[in-house]
């Protein structure tokens, strides 16, 4: 599309590129991200606070909004088929990122974080997520430039995994064992640390020397999930899309708003008890589209039905979950007591 128009988006002038309009688009993205961590790191963080639902609901809008308006310009200004691609990753990015706000919730409760310090410690999560998500987007954008067999692989892989999701038992807390993550065994190991918190200090000086502090243990942890998290939402996106543009300005306009997503839905999570069903078939269908192009059957599926079965799958999900709400187990144990990091 547009071929003469088009201009390298990598460095090394491999994978993808952008055509003018994308690189408009994507300076308006830049923007938006500049901005957003300029208020919420230098203005909304001088004084940590607990987010109440209404706010989370009115970020969670706009979030919402800017991410619309932002797939309406690709439809308008750039190729209505982007357009599609853009909102499928998105949705399905979105999705995905539930699962996240699970373990997060569960990171919180288990180092007994002070609630008035989730949105710092969400900011610089997101901050992390952005550049991770960079580098694992151009890997997989010149991994796919150079052998294109790997979507295959990616294919396989998504199958997989929602495979096994939907046979997968249901979360539960004792899940969590932050004790046996690599990375923050590492960071203890050779790392010093106090015991305490110190406000939204992540390092403090003692004795003339510098310690870190459990908050900022919290960060590790959540960066560390991240990544794990991506390892599933970037084969899966690389599914519904094979524009780097597209794939990264989603990704990070889903994870833009995980923050005020977070405080909206960490306490009603588990009324949508068949989201995690909903996400398996996603990804095993997103699995099978992949598969299906390889080139001895070279089945094609439009972009539009793939957004369709997405919206209907995922929207579905969520409103059999409040139709039918879930029973509360009887006789269910005790939730097992929440450590300290020193403990």
């Amino acid at each position: 599309m547009e071929g003469p128009l088009r201009m390298n988006l990598l460095a090394a002038g491999h994978a993808t590129s952008m055509t003018v309009a994308e690189q408009w688009l994507f300076g308006v993205f830049l923007g938006i991200v500049v901005v957003f961590l300029i208020l919420d790191l230098g203005f909304f963080d001088k004084n940590p606070h607990r987010v109440s639902t209404r706010s989370a609901l009115y970020q969670s809008l706009l979030w919402v909004g800017i991410s619309v308006a932002f797939g309406l310009c690709i439809y308008y200004f750039d190729d209505p088929d982007l357009s599609l691609e853009f909102f499928s990753a998105y949705l399905t990015e979105k999705a995905l990122s539930v699962d996240n706000i699970f373990v997060i919730v569960l990171i919180f409760r288990y180092f007994k974080v002070d609630e008035k310090l989730y949105h710092l410690v969400l900011v610089w999560g997101i901050l992390g997520a952005i550049v991770m998500r960079a580098i694992f987007i151009y890997l997989g954008a010149l991994l796919i430039e150079q052998f294109h067999a790997v979507l295959y692989v990616f294919g396989a892989f998504l199958l997989y995994t929602g495979i096994k999701m939907l046979l997968h038992k249901e979360r539960d807390e004792e899940e969590l064992n932050a004790e046996s993550n690599p990375i923050l065994r590492l960071a203890r190991r050779y790392l010093p640390f106090v015991n305490q918190y110190h406000g939204k200090a992540f390092r403090i000086k003692k004795n003339g020397k510098w310690f870190f502090t459990p908050l900022f243990l919290v960060v590790l942890l959540i960066e560390s999930t991240d990544l794990i998290f991506a390892v599933d939402s970037i084969p899966a996106v690389f599914g519904v899309s094979q524009n780097t543009f597209v794939i990264y300005t989603s990704n990070i306009f889903a994870i833009l708003g995980l923050r005020a997503m977070f405080f909206l839905l960490a306490g009603v999570l588990d009324k949508f008890y068949l989201l995690q069903r909903g996400l398996s078939l996603v990804l095993i269908f997103i699995g099978l589209k992949m598969l299906a192009e390889v080139p001895f059957l070279n089945i094609h599926i439009d972009i539009v039905y793939s957004l369709g079965f997405i919206i209907v799958v995922l929207g579905g999900a969520i409103g059999l979950s409040l139709l039918f709400p879930k029973k509360p187990t009887t006789g269910a144990a005790e939730p097992h007591t929440l450590r300290s990091p020193d403990s």
